[in-house]
């Protein structure tokens, strides 16, 4: 007769150990994890940026309020378009087609600075892209 005692399988009473780093043994997993802590790293930036920067152009305190207000308003407003949007298309393939429209408004902001052709409009013009294309990406992870 066995021991139980030396019974080695796994149970419900006896799980294996788990560990919180095993998923990063999936290489599509860690490479997901990754753009993501690269995109928020990324929006961080901007949100940090463009209130900086509209304050650096205009004394207007409205308009430096006006850049967190363009942040966070399309969440407000295309919150559940998105995720409509989300449920009928292919996730994956609208969470690319956005990223690659932000990629786009990213460097297009970074060019404006750089050209020297920014202005309080523009920035809120772009921000509130940034912003919009956050609201339809949220709903779709």
């Amino acid at each position: 007769m066995e021991d139980e005692t030396q019974n080695t399988s796994v149970t419900a009473e006896n799980p294996p150990d788990i560990s919180p780093w095993s998923p990063f043994r999936h290489k599509m997993f860690a490479l997901l994890w990754v753009a993501i802590v690269v995109s928020n790293v990324g929006t961080w930036m901007h949100d940090l940026s463009a209130g900086w920067l509209m304050a650096t152009m205009t004394p207007s305190p409205i308009l430096v309020a006006s850049v967190q207000a363009a942040t966070t308003l399309p969440v407000f407003l295309f919150a559940l378009p998105a995720g409509a949007l989300a449920d009928i298309v292919d996730r994956r393939r609208l969470l690319l087609i956005v990223k690659i429209l932000l990629t786009v408004v990213a460097i297009a902001l970074a060019s404006s600075v750089y050209l020297g052709v920014m202005n309080p409009w523009l920035l809120l013009i772009f921000t509130l892209a940034m912003g919009t294309g956050a609201a339809f990406i949220a709903p779709a992870w």
